[in-house]
C-alpha cells in the first residue's frame, strides 16, 4: 500500500507539467487573394498527413499565383491546382484519405479535393460555402479530408461564388470563374 502511495505521489510533478502545458499551436495559413484575405486554421491533430501535405505546398511557394479554377455558388469554391495560364501545377505523392477524422463538410471548412480514388489528393482543395455533410466520411464510404477551417474571410468566399462562371475552353471544364481569381500570396502566420 506504502508503495502504491509513494509511486502516486511520484507522478504528480509529472502529472502537474502536463496539465500546466498548453496544447500545441495549430498552424494558421493566409491566403492574399485578388478579392481578400482568407484566414484557415489547420487542424494537424485530426488530419496530419493531410495538413503536412498542404503546408509544403505553402511552404514551396506553388500556391501562390494559383487559380481559384472550380466555383459552385452554394457548393463549393475549389483552387491549387493550376497556375494564372490555366496549366496543371506539379504534384507531390497523393496524401491517404483521413476523412474519418471526426470533422464535417460544414461552411467555411477546408477540405482535399480528390478523384473517385480515395486516396488519391495531391495538392488541390476546396472549401465549402454551405453545410456539404453528404461529403463527409462514415463507416462505410470513405468521403473528403476536412483539415481546416476558415477563421477570417468567408465574405470573401461568398464575393469569389458571386463572380461569374462559364465553360473553360482551356480546360473544357464547366464551372470556372469568367475572370480569373487568384491566390495572391500564401503564407503560414506565425
Amino acid at each position: 500500500m506504502m508503495r502504491r502511495w509513494l509511486l502516486a505521489l511520484s507522478l504528480l510533478p509529472t502529472l502537474a507539467l502536463a496539465a500546466a502545458t498548453p496544447a500545441a499551436k495549430q498552424p494558421t495559413v493566409i491566403f492574399d487573394t485578388t478579392l481578400g484575405q482568407i484566414v484557415i486554421a489547420l487542424d494537424a491533430d485530426k488530419a496530419p498527413k493531410s495538413v503536412a501535405n498542404f503546408l509544403e505546398y505553402v511552404r514551396d511557394g506553388s500556391y501562390n499565383g494559383s487559380l481559384f479554377h472550380r466555383v459552385i455558388p452554394g457548393f463549393v469554391v475549389q483552387g491549387g491546382g493550376y497556375d494564372s495560364h490555366y496549366q496543371p501545377l506539379p504534384t507531390r505523392s497523393p496524401v491517404e484519405n483521413e476523412s474519418n477524422n471526426g470533422l464535417s463538410n460544414v461552411r467555411g471548412s477546408l477540405a482535399m479535393a480528390r478523384t473517385a480514388n480515395p486516396d488519391s489528393a495531391t495538392r488541390q482543395f476546396y472549401f465549402n460555402l454551405r453545410d456539404n455533410t453528404a461529403l463527409d466520411g462514415n463507416q462505410v464510404a470513405s468521403g473528403y479530408t476536412v483539415f481546416g477551417q476558415v477563421t477570417k474571410g468567408l465574405e470573401v468566399l461568398d464575393a469569389i461564388a458571386a463572380k461569374p462562371t462559364g465553360v473553360s475552353p482551356i480546360l473544357g471544364a464547366p464551372d470556372v470563374p469568367v475572370e480569373p481569381l487568384q491566390i495572391i500570396k500564401a503564407s503560414i502566420s506565425q
